[in-house]
């Protein structure tokens, strides 16, 4: 089945003309030549072709020109030149404007056909994942690598953000084990004004409970046996967090001992350390996280109410996956392509039936699990194929799960996009769908819809015009 790209030839030479239309006739619907050059910019916009192959020297015309005009006008979709042998010194300042590659004359076919098909298939992952960085239809927040559509995780987000500048405020994040509460803390973190400060995380339940209060607080030289040898004793984690941030992750498992201690470090920012007697003061930023119901534990008594209120002074809940139904897909593709670079493979993505297992599985385990089910498959699976629901038969039986309208993911090898249906999405509806919601953001105001799709207004209008689109019921 041939493609349907638009692809555009400019070369004076009628002979080299009939020779590539013969050769990408194969594969490609549309091939539009020109032997004209300007006739060839009059209407390239018009025909909009997906990759334009140019000839440097044109008769009159200076295919370098011709590509310094295209980059001023915001051209942005592949060029490759075309040059003899004597002119690559030209063919690399092409490069150098913008040219994404370049093949020497007499034409080698097979060379040609590669270069296209590489060229078209970078442009169109390209093209969609800086569609999606612009309208935040893909949120991947780079700071953090925290990602979530989810009314969820977006309200956590603008939780996160404000208390990022609140630098001394206590936070207390809750969520089920697996949910991202040390990311998001990281994330408070980093874009604090203690960013350049140390971040040191401490899991309070995987420390015994007699070493825990060195842990937290250190100690001096000759403490206690074995404490001899060090020269000015050991500090805790809360003095190697000076300045920065701390985060006492599962606060629940505390013993109400060091509770005591603790409380009194948030009230007063001072503590001594075991053994010693002198004050050791601190400038730190204290957040905690729990899979408890604090609440609960207050009622039973293993929780002091005190300490709860210290410490939730500004509380982060983070939903369960199974609440995310949004985000699973977008998920399991980063962790697809953040394993197949680590493993160096390359998966190409979930079939439907594949993606509706991943959407309808419960996941106790949260992010973590997925994690892990997706590493799995990475190692397992074969190379360069689309995994199939066969393969995820490891997954115990689905239970009910709030559910998006996605159904399946493709994963190209320079970026990542969600499908529509199961035969995929075709550009042009994306760029259309695109078109509408950013008219209906801004009230059908164009001169703002450019701005936020980073093109001209001519181009826009002519969009408008290519897909029919009706920009008054656009915003009824």
């Amino acid at each position: 089945m041939k493609s349907n790209k638009n692809i555009v030839v400019i070369e004076d030479d009628p002979l080299v003309n009939d020779t590539i239309t013969g050769i990408l006739d194969e594969k490609y619907e549309n091939i539009i030549t020109f032997t004209d050059a300007a006739e060839a910019i009059e209407k390239l916009y018009t025909i909009n072709p997906d990759l334009i192959l140019l000839d440097i020297f044109l008769g009159y015309h200076n295919g370098i020109e011709i590509l310094e005009q295209l980059n001023r006008e915001g051209w942005k979709k592949p060029v490759i030149m075309m040059t003899a042998y004597s002119d690559v010194k030209l063919a690399v300042k092409a490069m150098k404007l913008g040219a994404k590659d370049f093949i020497v004359k007499p034409l080698d076919l097979e060379q040609l056909e590669m270069v296209v098909a590489t060229e078209l298939k970078n442009a169109e992952n390209e093209t969609f994942v800086e569609i999606m960085k612009e309208t935040n239809a893909f949120p991947i927040i780079k700071a953090s690598n925290i990602i979530g559509e989810s009314e969820g995780m977006q309200k956590a987000m603008r939780m996160a953000k404000i208390l990022a500048n609140a630098d001394d405020t206590t936070v207390l994040i809750t969520g089920e084990s697996g949910t991202g509460k040390e990311l998001m803390a990281q994330y408070i973190h980093n874009n604090s004004a203690r960013a350049k400060a140390p971040f040191i995380a401490i899991n309070c339940g995987s420390i015994p409970k007699d070493l825990a209060e060195n842990e937290l607080f250190g100690h001096e030289k000759g403490a206690f046996t074995g404490a001899t040898s060090e020269k000015e004793g050991k500090k805790g984690k809360f003095e190697q967090a000076q300045h920065g941030t701390i985060l006492l992750d599962e606060i629940g498992e505390l013993s109400l001992e060091l509770q005591v201690k603790l409380l009194r470090v948030l009230q007063e920012r001072k503590f001594y350390r075991l053994g010693g007697s002198k004050e050791v003061a601190i400038d730190v930023r204290v957040i905690a996280a729990t899979n408890k119901n604090l609440e609960t534990e207050i009622d039973n008594g293993t929780f002091r109410d005190d300490l709860y209120w210290r410490l939730n002074v500004a509380n982060i809940p983070l939903p369960p996956l199974r609440e995310r139904g949004e985000d699973i897909i977008t998920l399991a593709s980063a962790f697809l392509i953040e394993f197949g670079k680590k493993f160096g493979r390359n998966i190409k993505g979930f079939s439907t039936d594949a993606a509706n297992i991943l959407m309808s599985h419960s996941w106790k385990g949260n992010i973590r699990e997925l994690r892990n089910v997706i590493e799995r498959i990475v190692l397992l699976h074969e190379n360069n194929k689309i995994i199939q629901k066969e393969e995820l038969a490891f997954i115990k039986s689905p239970t009910h799960v709030q559910t998006s309208k996605t159904t399946s993911i493709e994963i190209p090898d320079r970026g990542h996009y969600l499908q529509i249906s199961k035969n995929g999405a075709k550009m042009s509806d994306v760029v259309k769908d695109l078109i509408i919601k950013t008219l209906k953001l801004t009230g059908g105001n164009q001169v703002a819809a450019t701005k936020l799709l980073d093109t001209t207004r001519a181009r826009l209008r002519y969009k408008i015009e290519q897909y029919g689109i009706i920009t008054e019921k656009v915003v009824e």
